[in-house]
């Protein structure tokens, strides 16, 4: 991971690691770069917290991303569609899939179209609340 680069950090409340292998199984190619567990770096917390997610750096498509679990309970910030993560897709298959699968238990803002703009786009907020909007650019 290159220190100068600008990356997405992502915070979740419990779930980054679902939401880490959920990613990595929708875009290819993808990995975990590395994985910490609060329990690693803090043994004497609650049983319920030690597996949680302290500091993850995954990939996806060559995009660097990081995340954790927040376990501060009184300091919930929701993800808001007024950031979204802007994927550039490979072929309509690639589209189709990955809309389907970040759809799943979320809410489409846009459907899957052809638009002005593109050979097909959609706009959509997934299970953890993560906003994407998905691109098959105009040949």
């Amino acid at each position: 991971m290159n220190a100068s680069n600008i990356n997405p950090f992502l915070m979740f409340f419990g779930n980054a690691e679902e939401a880490i292998k959920h990613y990595t199984s929708v875009f290819q190619p993808s990995e975990v770069i590395s994985l910490v567990r609060h329990g690693d770096a803090m043994p004497n917390l609650d049983e319920g917290d030690k597996d949680k997610v302290l500091h993850a750096v995954f990939s996806l498509k060559g995009q660097v991303f990081m995340c954790i679990d927040n376990l501060d309970k009184q300091h919930r910030h929701e993800f808001t569609p007024a950031i979204s993560l802007f994927v550039t897709c490979d072929s309509e298959e690639e589209i189709d899939r990955v809309f389907r699968k970040l759809s799943e238990e979320g809410q489409v803002l846009m459907p899957l179209e052809a638009s002005s703009w593109s050979a097909k786009f959609a706009w959509v907020q997934d299970k953890f609340g993560v906003s994407w909007q998905l691109n098959l650019a105009n040949t």
